[in-house]
């Protein structure tokens, strides 16, 4: 049986734009992780897509088979669907978030990272603990600047 990490993600934001944060569980074996971070301005797109590269980029084991869950049908969608390969060859060209897109772009591994769609606020344990460190990230004192949202054109789309 081939090893494997499961990624359960999830972002949040209080208005949109506004207050947003990000969670993450991590789990190989008997290991398992959350990370967590807020930001002061951001958006719920840019906290579902965060989660996903900060995971992705937590990754020490290049050569295992990745499971990225996500209750987010804007990032499922755009790698199962392929509409991000398209946007790439397309320079990004009026695409929200592309800061975000390219950056996920150098941790995606196309033959080791599989995306599953949640139903999000269901029965899924682990989606929802993402939500409950999401939420409490955003709602933290320590916001962050999400720089690509409040520094690029994308302000202009969102």
């Amino acid at each position: 049986m081939e090893e494997s990490i499961e990624i359960f993600t999830d972002g949040a934001c209080s208005g949109n734009p506004g207050k947003g944060g990000f969670g993450i569980v991590m789990k190989y074996k008997q290991h398992r992780k959350e990370f967590c971070a807020g930001f002061r301005k951001t958006t719920n797109n840019r906290m579902e897509l965060l989660a996903v590269i900060v995971a992705l980029e937590q990754l020490k084991e290049p050569h295992l088979t990745v499971k990225i869950y996500s209750d987010s049908r804007y990032v499922v969608d755009a790698i199962n669907n392929r509409y991000l390969f398209a946007w790439k060859r397309n320079g990004f060209k009026d695409r929200v978030n592309s800061d975000l897109w390219k950056r996920f772009l150098n941790s995606y591994n196309y033959r080791q990272h599989t995306f599953i769609w949640v139903k999000g606020h269901a029965n899924n344990i682990e989606n929802n603990r993402c939500d409950q460190i999401a939420v409490a990230a955003a709602k933290s004192k320590d916001l962050q600047i999400d720089l690509g949202y409040e520094t690029t054109p994308d302000t202009l789309f969102s």
